[in-house]
C-alpha cells in the first residue's frame, strides 16, 4: 500500500468497480479503495448506478487506511458542500387539541385512580355500565 496516502486528504481518482454497497476508485497504479454508497453524495442513494459510472475520474477525500487489511475508505460527498436544507416553515399550533388534553387531564384528577387490581375495578366498571 502506497505510504503517501494519508487520512484526511483529497485525491484524484478513477472508479474501476460498482458494486451495490459501494464504488471501488484506483488511487494510482497500486492503490484503490472503496467508496460506500453512504459516501457517494449527500442524501439517500438507493442506486448507486445512477450516480457513478466505471471510468469516471472523482475527487476522494480519505476517511481510513487500514494498512493490516489493505483497506482505504473514500468519500465523495466529503469533498462537495452539503446542500443548505430550507428551513423548515413553523407548524401551525393546534388550540383545541391542548384545550382538549387538559380537560381530559382535570377530569382524570377528579375521579381518583390508583393501581386497583381487576378484580378489585371489575365490580365497580359493571355498575358504570348499566347505568
Amino acid at each position: 500500500m502506497s505510504e503517501k496516502i494519508e487520512v484526511g486528504s483529497v485525491i484524484k481518482g478513477k472508479v474501476t468497480g460498482i458494486q451495490p454497497y459501494g464504488a471501488f476508485v484506483a488511487l494510482d497504479e497500486n492503490t484503490q479503495g472503496l467508496v460506500h454508497i453512504s459516501e457517494v453524495t449527500h442524501g439517500f442513494v438507493k442506486d448507486i448506478n445512477e450516480h457513478l459510472k466505471v471510468g469516471d475520474e472523482v475527487n476522494v477525500k480519505v476517511l481510513s487506511v487500514d494498512e493490516a487489511a489493505g483497506k482505504i475508505g473514500l468519500s465523495i460527498r466529503a469533498t462537495e458542500e452539503a446542500p443548505e436544507v430550507p428551513a423548515a416553515a413553523p407548524k401551525a399550533k393546534k388550540q383545541p387539541r391542548k384545550r382538549q388534553a387538559a380537560a381530559a387531564i382535570k377530569q382524570d384528577t377528579e375521579t381518583p385512580q390508583g393501581f386497583n387490581t381487576l378484580k378489585d375495578k371489575l365490580q365497580e366498571w359493571i355498575e358504570q355500565s348499566q347505568r
